[in-house]
């Protein structure tokens, strides 16, 4: 059975750090790749990051890139997703999410992907 973990949100001030983590199960870890999503009230779930497990390919948006990093323990079969810098607009559920690897390791619609975990909320207070 196919199983993702995320677990690590909490709620930190403006400018605090928060590691989410993303623990998969149940499917070869290194044929996936696994992105980080958001879902916050009122708005669309959206991309945040992605990695191809194979070679640490990343992705960022825009709106995290130089404040988030994503990276994978193999060994583990867990993709971390290490938030520094943290602004009241990054408050959401963050949801972690794999689909196999097929040539694009990131898609920016969340209907790709095959797999979901449960999702963490991070709130992050002025």
């Amino acid at each position: 059975e196919v199983q993702l973990q995320a677990s690590g949100g909490g709620t930190v001030q403006a400018g605090g750090s928060l590691r989410l983590s993303c623990a998969a199960s149940g499917f070869t870890f290194n044929d996936y790749a696994i992105a980080w999503f958001r879902e916050a009230p009122g708005k669309e779930r959206e991309g945040v990051s992605g990695i191809k497990i194979s070679d640490g390919t990343t992705f960022y948006a825009d709106s995290v890139k130089g404040r988030f990093t994503i990276s994978s323990d193999n060994a583990k079969n867990t993709v971390y997703l290490q938030m520094r810098g943290l602004k009241p607009e990054d408050s959401a559920v963050y949801y972690c999410a794999a689909v196999s690897y097929i040539g694009a390791y990131y898609y920016s619609s969340p209907y790709e992907y095959e797999h979901w975990g449960q999702g963490t909320l991070v709130t992050v207070s002025s």
